[in-house]
């Protein structure tokens, strides 16, 4: 059953729905003792989880059950927020005499960052670099789920929930077709693409700037923002490297809260980036405090909130990976002893205040979520939207296709993910990079 399980999920391509998009079949595939959901969804303004939790709860509960048999685990905890009141409800409604409990979070940031969710739901301390499995446990999405559940009924992934806010007409959260372009979910929600507005593709303390609205949604999109190009979000994300780092040499104070308040600090990590950001001020090069840039998780919570000279530690450390990867150079050895700061309860982030910092206020909206299908004509499906390997194409141009047609597979013997049509019609064009396929042929 365990291996059945793993190739069912496999064959339907489930990926990470959040994040990096780690494909699910190998994740599922350990022993664990427990299975955690992580339905914080702490960046702000995004909405599926929450909504997914309440609309969906049984198809998400089934989903964490085919997981907890796959994985062997004893007991699955969803962890989400108390203000998620409608998803709470709809989730007791359900676990009712099942080995699956629910944790209710504090409403602060980096809320669902794995090591921090994990923290607070079990107590377990994940090692300083390490991943879930170091403490028995697996962590998984909330639409993850959702996928792996239709799976066991034979439904490959072949679309996606995201939330569409900021400068919009409607702001809300709908199910899109992969593939689909960025602009046709952001004319969904009423925006004119014509208009002097820019995108965050994610959430406004992690997400990046899209530079082409045509690009595709894929399997990890789970959020776009449009604001003005004058908002600060925008003008700080597109500030060159040189200025940053010049800002850096120039402005750091030493006050040191990027480190008070960096959540991987406060679990015992040995990331400082105060005296990352001192070595930059100060040309040292000192091997062992650069490194430490390695260990952070880019969660912006120095960069966005903590910093009183608006310097940007996350975008240095962001740019000091770049260059250690480059180089084949390793993080530093984690502590023999971890420790949790005993100031850390203190200095959890206030979502409400974070959201008043980043100028996001008049945003911070209800964004329902909206069942209708979404009609496109045309979709261009990457290769590559999952970590690990692209997937191989194995379909030919003016081939005809069906929704959930596989059409890219695993390459041999590489971490990867299949991947399905999200539309029927013909295969108009297949690259290196992607597969465009239009519906009834129409080209």
């Amino acid at each position: 059953m365990h291996q059945d399980t793993i190739s069912i999920i496999k064959n339907a391509g489930v990926v990470g729905a959040g994040g990096g998009g780690f494909p699910t079949h190998v994740k599922v595939s350990a022993t664990v003792n427990t299975v955690l959901v992580n339905g914080a969804e702490c960046e702000p303004l995004l909405r599926v989880d929450q909504q997914l939790m309440d609309t969906m709860a049984s198809e998400m509960v089934k989903g964490l059950e085919i997981v907890m048999e796959a994985t062997g685990a004893q007991e699955g905890i969803v962890a989400l927020k108390a203000k998620y009141t409608k998803a709470v409800a709809a989730l007791e409604k359900v676990i009712s005499k099942k080995p699956i409990k629910i944790h209710i979070l504090d409403d602060f940031y980096p809320a669902g960052d794995e090591h921090v969710t994990l923290h607070e739901a079990t107590g377990r301390l994940i090692p300083q670099g390490g991943i879930p499995l170091k403490v028995d446990c697996i962590v998984i999405n909330v639409e993850t789920l959702i996928n792996v559940f239709h799976a066991s009924n034979g439904k490959p992934v072949t679309h996606t929930y995201l939330t569409v806010t900021g400068e919009v007409a409607t702001p809300i959260t709908i199910k899109m077709p992969i593939g689909a372009s960025i602009k046709t979910a952001l004319e969904v929600a009423g925006v004119k693409v014509s208009e002097n507005l820019v995108v965050i593709d994610g959430g406004p303390m992690m997400g990046s700037i899209i530079e082409d609205l045509d690009q595709p949604i894929t399997k990890t999109t789970k959020g776009l923002i449009a604001l003005t190009e004058e908002h600060h979000l925008i003008k700080k994300r597109k500030m060159s490297p040189a200025k940053i780092v010049r800002q850096t040499k120039a402005a750091c104070v030493q006050c040191r809260y990027c480190t008070d308040l960096c959540p991987r600090y406060l679990l015992g990590h040995e990331l400082e980036p105060h005296k990352i950001m001192r070595s930059i001020r100060n040309f040292e090069s000192h091997s062992e405090v650069m490194k430490m840039a390695l260990i952070c998780s880019e969660c912006g919570a120095c960069e966005q909130y903590a910093c009183i000279m608006q310097l940007s530690p996350k975008t240095v450390n962001a740019m000091l990976k770049q260059e250690f990867w480059k180089n084949g150079i390793k993080a530093n050895d984690p502590p023999e002893t971890q420790q949790i700061n005993k100031m850390r309860e203190h200095r959890k982030i206030p979502t409400k205040r974070l959201i008043s910092k980043l100028g996001l206020v008049k945003y911070d909206v209800y964004a329902p979520l909206i069942e209708k299908e979404i009609i496109v004509d045309e979709v261009r499906i990457k290769l590559k939207q999952h970590a690990g390997a692209p997937s191989v194409p194995i379909v030919k141009k003016g081939q005809t296709v069906q929704v959930g047609d596989m059409i890219a597979q695993i390459p041999e013997n590489a971490l990867g993910a299949n991947i399905h049509a999200s539309i029927s019609g013909k295969i108009t064009e297949v690259t290196d990079d992607s597969i465009v396929i239009t519906a009834d042929g129409r080209e």
